[in-house]
């Protein structure tokens, strides 16, 4: 018997399917230039290499799935803010050690700072229109609220104060934003699976284990995030050994999972709505 669907659902479910697959596409780029012999001190690093396109698009396709998902009122604000500083991150590269940092020991190298100039503020002009679309789009459509401009007010005063950032003191912006971007993004999707851990699910072994599943994925991406900094703290990475890009490897799966056990679960919702 043909399973009827309608226009919304065919296209919520292929915007978390690609999603999943965006993120699927990140791990397998990185994997080969791993596989390939790179030395790669972080997932993040491949910006720099062969995996690099696929790094940033991959992201850019993640940050729009995000804004594009169905949520329920504060999991959708916190993937909204979530999916810009996924765009921080695919733009705004880490730093590498390279002869041309001296007399630091790590920087974005000078013949990639016009790129980053460039991609940044195209960046950050199409979040603030994007923003200002939002804010229209809301008052046509009568489904403005506190949430909403809470939510698009957010969203701006991050991009200006990125942007401020930049501009006052580009050195410490371009040594510290890719990684302060990096964390606030994994601190918010870990947000997301706690709330989807503790809002009701059906009776039954099927609601437990998605509970624990959620609840799994939000302590396991937190818990992964505290060991790096214990790493780097403990002067473990010092060693050899690759803490960040261990720990971001951890942290990308479990986001994947997260979002493989989410669309299983809301496979079959009949009409999502974009706010309750």
């Amino acid at each position: 018997m043909r399973v009827r669907t309608t226009s919304t659902q065919r296209t919520y479910r292929y915007v978390r399917l690609a999603l999943i697959g965006a993120t699927v596409l990140v791990g397998v780029a990185v994997g080969i230039e791993l596989v390939a012999g790179a030395s790669l001190p972080s997932i993040s690093a491949a910006y720099y290499g062969p995996a690099g396109p696929v790094f940033v698009g991959g992201l850019t396709a993640i940050a729009l799935a995000l804004l594009a998902l169905s949520g329920r009122s504060v999991e959708q604000a916190l993937l909204d803010i979530a999916a810009v500083l996924a765009l921080a991150v695919a733009y705004i590269p880490t730093t590498v050690a390279a002869g041309a940092c001296e007399p630091v020991l790590r920087c974005v190298p000078p013949d990639v700072r016009a790129t980053v100039v460039n991609n940044g503020a195209a960046v950050a002009s199409m979040v603030l229109l994007g923003a200002v679309a939002a804010a229209i789009i809301a008052l046509v459509q009568r489904t403005a609220s506190r949430g909403v401009g809470a939510t698009i007010g957010v969203i701006v005063s991050l991009t200006v104060a990125g942007v401020a950032w930049a501009l006052v003191s580009p050195e410490s912006f371009l040594a510290r934003a890719h990684e302060v971007a990096a964390v606030a993004f994994f601190v918010l999707i870990a947000a997301v699976a706690a709330i989807a851990a503790w809002r009701p699910h059906a009776i039954g072994r099927r609601g437990v284990l998605l509970r624990r599943m959620y609840a799994a994925s939000a302590v396991g991406i937190l818990s992964t995030l505290v060991l790096i900094v214990v790493g780097l703290l403990s002067g473990v990475a010092r060693s050899g050994f690759p803490v960040v890009l261990v720990g971001e490897s951890v942290a990308l799966a479990l986001f994947g999972v997260f979002w493989v056990v989410q669309t299983a679960e809301l496979w079959n919702e009949p009409d999502p709505r974009l706010r309750e």
